[in-house]
C-alpha cells in the first residue's frame, strides 16, 4: 500500500501552486533534498521582471502554514523560498517552450563524441525531445533523459561592450 502514496515533490506542488498563483507568481520548481543530515524543501517562483524578496516573503509565510496544516512531511526539514536565479534550470515543459531561443548549457550523463558539455541555442522542444544549435551551426537532437542538466545561459556580460 506504500507505494500508492504520492511523493513529497508531488504533494508540496499541489499545495504550493494556488499560494503561488494569489501572489501572482510562477511555481518554477520544488525540490525536496537531502544536504548531510538536514533536509530542505525548496520551492522556486518567478514573474516576468523577476521575483524580489518580499515576493519570497509572502510565499514563504502563506506556505509555511498551509505546509503546517497539510503535514505532508513527517521529518524536520528547512523550507527555502526562491528565484531559480538567472542560470536556471530547465525542468518542465513549459520551461522549454517558454525559453526557446535562448542560450543554454547541456551537461550529457554519458559523453557525446568524447564532451559531456555543451553550449548552444535550445531551437526546440516537442515529445521527439530537445533541439540545440551549436556554435559552429550543427543542428543537436537529444532527450532530456540522457542529461544531467540543462540550464540557462547568463549572457549579460558578453553583451558589454
Amino acid at each position: 500500500m506504500a507505494g500508492n502514496k504520492p511523493n513529497t515533490v508531488a504533494v508540496v506542488t499541489e499545495l504550493a501552486q494556488p499560494v503561488a498563483e494569489k501572489y501572482g507568481v510562477d511555481l518554477w520548481d520544488v525540490r525536496y533534498e537531502k544536504e548531510g543530515s538536514v533536509w530542505f524543501l525548496r520551492i522556486f517562483i518567478d514573474k516576468d521582471g523577476g521575483v524580489n524578496i518580499d515576493d519570497c516573503e509572502k510565499v514563504s509565510r502563506e506556505l509555511s502554514t498551509v505546509l503546517d496544516e497539510a503535514d505532508p512531511i513527517e521529518q524536520s526539514y528547512v523550507l527555502e523560498v526562491s528565484s531559480p536565479g538567472v542560470e536556471r534550470d530547465l525542468v518542465r515543459d513549459w520551461h522549454f517552450q517558454k525559453f526557446i531561443g535562448s542560450p543554454i548549457q547541456v551537461r550529457f550523463i554519458r559523453p557525446v563524441e568524447g564532451v559531456r558539455d555543451f553550449v548552444g541555442e535550445l531551437t526546440g522542444y516537442d515529445e521527439n525531445g530537445i533541439t540545440m544549435l551549436l556554435d559552429d551551426d550543427v543542428e543537436m537532437q537529444f532527450k532530456k533523459s540522457e542529461t544531467s542538466y540543462i540550464r540557462l545561459v547568463d549572457t549579460y556580460y558578453d553583451n558589454e561592450d
